[in-house]
């Protein structure tokens, strides 16, 4: 029995020097790689996160826009010209004679300049709208770079937290070999029963695959991490922890910080003044409009002393039945803006309850941290016990296992605890529109 004990012993210890030898790569890599800080990842996700690229089109489409509506401030200059074949040339009768009035093939062009005078506003108002709803979209870029910047936050402390993890598995994987070791030497020595070793070995697989699975997840943040920050896929680096976030803000302060820092409600009361501006421009196509217009007609005629006329005009011009079309763009424009204000309203009850709720987060996670500090000492020291019990055959190996998936829960709780909290101090700042 005693030569089936040192069998088994040296297996056992070739896995703690593999584990070992393993841990002390990892931290020459870890000592190697690049130190990558929160700032670092939110200022590239800013320069190449690939949603914020997409979104940073539609700053340069309005700004298109606004260009279109000031150019009814400008004159429209119009040219046509061309050459006509003509089968037989314009004749008329004067006293049973005909005379022609033009040759058959002639040359063509027109040149025609019209400027708008007076619209009763509707140029001003298109342009204040096309200009609001630029400054609106700028707003709400910024608001969609916030929700990158959150995104990336709770990417940055989830890698945290997941390496934590790992951790906690790995020493957990180390105090379920020794335990193996210990049954398996109880066994041998026929203190304790094969379902001792079995339960052992099982326990030992299943802390196995628990690792993986963090690691897998620790994995998959990173990916997304890096997806967020624009960089290749394949990037791994050192993350910096940072000290515990400042203060949470009373609800009051940040509730009025919020309410004036949002760029949603800024990108919101935008859109309702151009919604303002619209319903103006609707309101102007009731009335007529006052123009000028200057035009140059040249036509190749040997027919005519004047090939060329030239002309100025300055008329008005007024819509007397559209079918309605008019009417319906007003009432069109005056739904739009009712529903505009309704939005913003609606913002403004969302972002209290997204104060609300970050906070309440945030005070919850603060106290479960405070709660599970003391618990993890607990946790060694239950462990501890069970194991001295065991080896000393006046405990179960249940007892042990037990404690262990306890320490390692409570670990795994307090990492959590610790990094939710950074979040939600982050969602808070983001709801304070300071992230």
């Amino acid at each position: 029995m005693k030569g089936k004990q040192n069998a088994h012993i040296p297996q056992s210890a070739v896995f703690r020097v593999i584990l070992g030898a393993v841990a002390a790569l990892s931290l020459v890599a870890t000592a190697a790689a690049e130190t990558l800080s929160l700032e670092e990842c939110l200022r590239r996700a800013a320069a190449g996160n690939y949603s914020l690229t997409v979104t940073a089109h539609d700053s340069r489409i309005t700004a298109e826009n606004t260009a279109q509506a000031k150019s009814g401030y400008l004159p429209r200059l119009d040219f046509q010209g061309g050459y006509t074949v003509q089968a037989a040339p314009q004749a008329v009768s004067i006293q049973d004679r005909e005379v022609e009035t033009q040759d058959a093939t002639y040359g063509f062009f027109g040149l025609t300049a019209t400027q708008t005078i007076y619209d009763f506003g509707r140029t001003a108002s298109r342009t204040r709208k096309a200009s609001l709803l630029q400054e609106a979209v700028a707003h709400s870029y910024n608001a969609r770079e916030k929700d990158v910047f959150l995104q990336v936050v709770e990417a940055y402390y989830g890698i945290l937290e997941a390496k934590r993890v790992l951790g906690a598995a790995d020493e957990e994987i180390v105090q379920r070999t020794d335990h193996l070791r210990v049954a398996q030497n109880l066994y041998e020595q026929g203190v304790v029963t094969r379902n001792d070793l079995l339960q052992a070995e099982v326990k030992l697989a299943d802390s196995r695959q628990r690792r993986l699975a963090a690691a897998n997840l620790m994995d998959n943040r990173w990916l997304f991490l890096n997806y967020l920050t624009g960089r290749p896929l394949p990037f791994r680096a050192d993350l910096e922890e940072k000290e515990s976030p400042a203060p949470l803000p009373p609800t009051e302060t940040a509730e009025e910080k919020a309410l004036a820092n949002r760029p949603e409600l800024a990108s919101l009361t935008k859109t309702v003044e151009a919604g303002e501006a619209e319903v103006s421009e609707s309101r102007a196509g009731y009335y007529p409009e006052l123009f000028a217009k200057g035009s140059i007609d040249y036509m190749d005629n040997s027919k005519v002393r004047e090939q060329a006329i030239y002309a100025a005009t300055v008329g008005l011009r007024v819509n007397l039945f559209d079918g309605f079309a008019t009417t319906s763009r007003h009432r069109q424009a005056v739904e739009n803006l009712g529903k505009q204000r309704d939005n913003l309203r609606l913002a403004r009850e969302q972002i209290r309850l997204e104060l609300a709720t970050s906070l309440n987060d945030a005070r919850v996670a603060a106290e479960r941290i405070r709660t599970v500090e003391t618990a993890i000492k607990q946790g060694e020291e239950n462990l501890r016990i069970n194991r001295d019990r065991y080896q000393a055959q006046v405990g179960t190996a249940t007892d042990v296992i037990d404690a262990q998936t306890l320490l390692t829960q409570i670990r795994t709780d307090y990492f959590r605890a610790v990094f939710d909290f950074q979040v939600a101090a982050a969602r808070v700042r983001k709801a304070m529109g300071e992230l």
